[in-house]
């Protein structure tokens, strides 16, 4: 009895997965070109996202007492993502980028793509490259600032190595004369 609850301990702890960078070498290995495949895969973050943005607004004036009067308002939205965050691919970008989807609704999703100095490397979070919003992110209908360790977040994947041998074993006596 103690032997078999020792064999299935020892089972639990070796059957667990690590995370591992998901990059062009696994996406070779276990044949994730496609959206269909992809879909069937479970991502992660590396590191925690802050994605930022800001509006202040103020206005300087007397009362009516004559005493000099400074007042301004400012509002932070923050959205917060959590190392380790469970994500699901939505789609492909306009340059091949994976579109990363944490939570439903139009057009929430982030983009990792590839380093080009490093085409097999892992998927980075991209922000935009050009235009008036370069170095941004755009989440839903909003553009955000992002910080936290900044553009070197990247996805992560559980990989797990299942071995199983089959033994079938036959013992000869041999042959008497």
């Amino acid at each position: 009895m103690k032997k078999s609850v020792f064999v299935v301990v020892l089972g639990l702890l070796f059957s667990c997965g690590i995370k591992v960078p998901f990059d062009k070498t696994i996406q070779d290995k276990y044949s994730l070109s496609t959206e269909k495949a992809l879909k069937k895969v479970q991502f992660y973050i590396s590191e925690t996202i802050i994605l930022k943005k800001s509006e202040a607004s103020g206005n300087q004036g007397t009362n009516e007492d004559g005493v000099l009067v400074s007042s301004s308002d400012k509002t932070e939205d923050r959205v917060i993502f959590p190392a380790y965050s469970k994500c699901i691919f939505d789609g492909f970008g306009d340059n091949q980028e994976l579109l990363i989807r944490f939570e439903p609704g139009l057009a929430k999703t982030l983009k990792f793509s590839t380093r080009p100095a490093m085409p097999n490397g892992k998927y980075y979070i991209a922000p935009e490259a050009e235009g008036t919003n370069a170095g941004k992110i755009t989440y839903g209908k909003d553009i955000f600032n992002f910080s936290g360790s900044g553009s070197g977040v990247y996805l992560m994947v559980v990989q797990k190595k299942l071995d199983r041998t089959k033994r079938k074993d036959r013992v000869v006596k041999g042959m008497k004369v």
